[in-house]
């Protein structure tokens, strides 16, 4: 059974509701028809009413078990303009500003997740909107999650015909949302990806901190970078698995290991893999999906107190149909 076909039956097995804001979008209609058809998430669709339906119809798009909620008609619009308003007063929100946004499908959507009394359990955005647009209204009503220190994004990557990782399957971090990490930052997403490994594929995780150089074989601010990280996950978490800096090649070769990294802990099998920034993250989770046909879920977040993510806006009915699983499962354990 592939990793997506078992986050869905761990879906099934207590089924949450994910929000989607973008209910106009034909990828997430298509979604949502093939998420109801699956059973794994019963689905709200956030926007306007008649215009989701028409959309819907004209593509012969069956979504008549999903819930659609228009913000502007709802009986919970006053509510949340105050929610937002309490929210925000101190950060300059004036309940004129909040009756705007609460206009917004997104900001909605997020409100939602935050009541205690709805029925919502996490929300999945982006295909139409950029991950700041995403993640703003995400930090500002929903906050961090206790204990965390950074809000980071993450791809789960599962490539085909594959012997490395566990079994092809991968988490690659940050590949979304942070630009240029310290070492302190780079120690915090590095631990937060090892819990959202061991959640999603229930294996332990292996974190390998990711360089151009293994073990020294260079030196430079970059490198050393890393190399403070790699020493401050180990002060944190001192019974997680990780090790640094490594080459790739280092990091998940186990005979290029034994070359390079001799006596590395990981011995080559690493299966969450850390990069040093943004471009290098991002560069390197497309690389693998377009080269070796890989599935790419995300950017799914951590650190946020409920479950959001994010999607590529390349992505395709299929990409957030796994996506709206991986939130539910996430949901599960929230």
């Amino acid at each position: 059974m592939s990793f997506i076909d078992e986050i869905k039956q761990r879906a099934k097995q207590e089924i949450k509701t994910i929000v989607l804001p973008e209910a106009e979008d034909l990828r997430i209609l298509e979604a949502t028809k093939q998420v109801l058809e699956e059973g794994y998430a019963k689905i709200i669709l956030v926007g306007n009413k008649e215009k989701i339906e028409k959309k819907a119809k004209e593509n012969n798009i069956n979504i008549k078990e999903a819930k659609i909620v228009d913000p502007e008609e709802s009986e919970k619009y006053d509510e949340y303009v105050n929610l937002l308003y309490e929210l925000r007063k101190n950060k300059g929100m004036t309940i004129e500003k909040a009756k705007e946004l609460v206009k917004n499908p997104v900001y909605y959507g997020m409100l939602m997740v935050k009541d205690e009394k709805s029925e919502a359990d996490g929300l999945v955005s982006g295909a139409a909107h950029s991950t700041s647009d995403t993640l703003r209204p995400a930090l500002q009503i929903l906050k961090t999650a206790p204990e965390t220190k950074l809000v980071s994004a993450f791809f789960v990557m599962v490539v085909p015909n594959c012997e490395h990782g566990e079994n092809g399957t991968f988490i690659f971090a940050d590949s979304g949302l942070n630009e240029n990490p310290d070492s302190e930052a780079l120690s915090e997403i590095a631990i937060s990806s090892s819990k959202s490994f061991h959640q999603l594929v229930q294996k332990e995780p292996k974190v390998a901190m990711l360089s151009y150089s293994t073990y020294g074989s260079a030196k430079s601010e970059l490198t050393e970078k890393v190399i403070e990280a790699t020493n401050k996950v180990k002060e944190k978490q001192p019974d997680l698995l990780v090790d640094g800096e490594l080459q790739l090649d280092a990091a998940i070769v186990p005979e290029i290991a034994e070359m390079k990294a001799k006596g590395s802990p990981l011995k080559g099998k690493a299966n969450v893999l850390v990069f040093p920034d943004l471009n290098t993250g991002n560069i390197g989770y497309k690389l693998v999906q377009r080269l070796a046909k890989a599935e790419a879920y995300g950017p799914l977040c951590q650190g946020i107190a409920k479950p959001v993510n994010d999607l590529s806006r390349g992505c395709n009915s299929k990409d957030v149909a796994g996506v709206i699983a991986i939130t539910a499962v996430q949901a599960q354990k929230a």
